[in-house]
């Protein structure tokens, strides 16, 4: 079996961990916490960082740091993971969604500023599959509007837009640390801002928010959305590999990119764009045959031992969404497309040559 993500993890993983076991310091407390946020921000030119379990945790303290509340709207696309969502309205604030784009897979910026009303208070920007969003359409948008932009980043570690790091253009920007990231944690994530204040909110947020002066004294409700030094002793030794992994995935992506370019049945992704190289977090296709759905094309790729994971659902099919009576009667065409007919191949660190060589041989065995 190929999988669709193996992590790579022969670095100094073991070495950080032990160090972690034999001075007893595995909680959320130990130095790798503090080591991690500073490393990290600083590959991401941003000045705080704060660690936390997961991606989603990272994406629902934002939320709350910038004060998006009951009756507030945020802009965000049609095409993500549901975390993005889930976060507005858990604070009771509406999204508001955008199609995306075919070229890219990203948000279609271009239908952005038809969707503010007085209620938009943010636009939540998620870089997807390995090409970020154009960031100066975004931020001419936030300025001209007074909206603040929040950036998930989770799928964009080492991508640059225009040289600057991904990560480094929202008010707040978030990331995932799950297994199938460039840099894991295993399970992790990570929130940054160059804001001060922001950054001591997010922290207070993540741990409950304890009184300083006062640990069992709380004014408002946080959460326990610590990450452990564990955790970071593993991001520690994945952050010594940075550029070493980012090359990795473009040569990944390069290799996928030659041996399925000239497949008519199916589109592949961006190499580049005006503003950025592509990073390949995944290598994504999408087919071109009506009959030939991600469905049915990832079950007679299983059949060959081959593991792959479908496209996002659009957030306003989802069926949570729909009990709660949001996104009725919206239809957004490409969000649809593409998760009717994308998937994506085998992608993780781990994979060889070989493997991609066989990954792209079986697929073109079954479109041809």
């Amino acid at each position: 079996m190929i999988p669709v993500n193996e992590p790579l993890l022969n670095g100094n993983e073991k070495k950080y961990l032990n160090e972690c076991i034999d001075t007893g310091w595995i909680s959320s407390e130990g130095p790798f916490i503090k080591k991690l946020e500073e490393q990290f921000s600083a590959k991401n030119n941003r000045t705080y960082g704060v660690a936390v379990c997961n991606g989603t945790a990272a994406l629902e303290i934002a939320v709350e740091a910038l004060g998006i509340t009951k009756g507030d709207e945020v802009i965000m696309p049609a095409f993500t993971i549901i975390s993005c969502a889930s976060a507005i309205v858990k604070m009771g604030a509406i999204p508001v969604l955008v199609d995306n784009d075919l070229h890219t897979w990203n948000m279609d910026v271009n239908q952005i500023e038809a969707r503010i009303t007085p209620k938009t208070k943010a636009i939540m920007v998620v870089h997807i599959y390995g090409l970020p969003v154009d960031m100066d359409a975004i931020i001419t948008i936030a300025k001209k509007h007074n909206l603040k932009i929040i950036e998930d980043a989770a799928e964009a570690h080492g991508q640059t837009y225009k040289g600057k790091p991904c990560g480094s253009f929202g008010d707040i920007s978030v990331f995932s640390f799950y297994p199938n990231k460039l840099i894991t944690t295993g399970e992790g994530g990570m929130v940054l801002t160059a804001d001060k204040t922001l950054a001591e909110r997010c922290k207070s947020l993540r741990n409950l928010c304890f009184l300083p002066e006062k640990r069992f004294v709380h004014e408002e409700l946080g959460w326990n959305m610590r990450m452990t030094n564990l955790q970071a002793a593993i991001g520690v030794a994945q952050l010594e590999r940075w550029d070493e992994f980012i090359g990795m995935k473009r040569k990944m992506g390069k290799l996928y990119t030659s041996l399925l370019k000239n497949e008519k049945g199916i589109s592949i992704p961006v190499e580049k764009t005006s503003y950025a190289e592509n990073i390949y977090w995944v290598f994504g296709v999408v087919s071109k045959k009506i009959n030939e759905t991600a469905e049915i094309l990832m079950k007679k790729l299983a059949e060959k031992q081959i593991g792959t994971r479908p496209f996002f659902y659009p957030l306003h099919l989802q069926p949570v969404f729909k009990k709660m009576n949001l996104f009725i009667g919206e239809e957004y065409p490409n969000a649809e497309k593409i998760s009717k007919y994308g998937f994506y191949l085998p992608s993780g660190l781990a994979l060889t040559e070989n493997q991609i060589q066989e990954v792209a041989k079986t697929l073109k065995e079954i479109l041809n």
